[in-house]
């Protein structure tokens, strides 16, 4: 096993989850911050082959006691919600929370951050644009508070590469692997398994959570720092796929189109549920007008910074996944 300590933080989740697996399965000598259960994706073995440590990235005695004989750093940990109402527990964990760990990291005098960030902090209203590294935040495009909130935690990255941190922010497309299906990206699976009829126009990046894990790794051990880069694998059609992931469990495809004042009905609708019953709507006005936009996301910048690397097929990711769902939920395509 490597002498060097490796921290997680959010290894807990779908992407932290894979990456641990990663870590371990290269021998490597990791720690993790947890405050939910352990991630049900890995094995008890590879559980146990882990050190944890119960805290958040808001508890800066914890999280610097954790970092502790740490030499490289990976930060998964953040919140995603397109609930309005969230956004200022959103802000905190992912604003006020990056900057804890970027401080964490400057002070222990960590090698290596590598900090997931998100498309969305490219900003989510480009129709029929390509997204790139270069594309400039501006609050016209993206009236996020999601993609505010990653934004400004990459803002706190840069402010800790301008106080000598080595550090690289990966930006993912939408994260596919096989985690909790009641949310998250997750939760595709699941609308596809349940044959859910409708669709949308728009279309999107996707990636494999295991590629994302490979990069991060790879650029943890390069010489790489201070760049960001856009992880995602294929730009397709919501209906495109949601129809492979159909096709992997065996069920009917989506075959009605959703329109944009469908759709506008819908949030509406669940605001007012919402309201009532305190539990996120499953459809807001974000959610609802990004499915009906197109957005390109350019892959062509990690590829050339990492020789021979390819992102896996989606068409492979999704039977992949689909035959895993299955055999968890304990069930075969008929």
């Amino acid at each position: 096993m490597s002498a060097e300590k490796i921290l997680v933080t959010g290894g807990t989740g779908l992407l932290g989850s894979y990456l641990l697996r990663a870590l371990i399965a290269r021998g490597k000598n990791v720690r993790a911050i947890h405050r939910s259960p352990y991630p049900v994706l890995l094995s008890t073995e590879e559980v146990q082959s882990i050190e944890w440590v119960k805290g958040d990235i808001l508890d800066t005695v914890t999280l610097f006691e954790a970092m502790d004989g740490i030499s490289e750093v990976y930060h998964c940990a953040g919140m995603v919600s397109f609930n309005p109402s969230r956004e200022a527990i959103m802000r905190k964990i992912n604003v006020e929370g990056t900057a804890n760990v970027v401080n964490a990291c400057i002070a222990k005098e960590v090698r290596k951050l590598v900090h997931v960030s998100s498309v969305s902090a490219f900003g989510r209203k480009r129709n029929h644009q390509t997204i790139t590294e270069d594309v400039k935040w501006d609050d016209e495009s993206n009236l996020s508070a999601y993609g505010r909130s990653k934004y400004l935690a990459e803002m706190e990255v840069w402010r800790g590469i301008g106080e000598g941190l080595h550090a690289v922010i990966v930006n993912p497309s939408i994260i596919l692997g096989v985690g909790d299906w009641d949310k998250g990206s997750s939760a595709m699976f699941k609308n596809a398994y349940k044959e859910f009829p409708w669709y949308t126009d728009g279309s999107t990046g996707l990636v494999d959570a295991a590629d994302v894990s490979e990069i991060m790794i790879r650029l943890m051990e390069s010489p790489i720092h201070s760049e960001r880069f856009i992880l995602s694998a294929e730009n397709w059609p919501y209906r495109r796929v949601f129809t492979e992931m159909a096709n992997g469990f065996g069920k009917k495809p989506p075959a009605m189109r959703a329109s944009r004042w469908m759709g506008g009905l819908v949030w509406r609708w669940e605001k007012v549920k919402s309201f009532f019953s305190s539990a996120d709507p499953l459809l807001t006005k974000e959610t609802a007008e990004t499915a009906q936009t197109h957005v390109f996301y350019d892959q062509s910048k990690i590829l050339r910074h990492l020789d021979g690397f390819q992102f896996r097929p989606l068409e492979e990711v999704i039977r992949t996944y689909c035959r895993e769902y299955l055999v968890k939920i304990g069930t075969t395509v008929q």
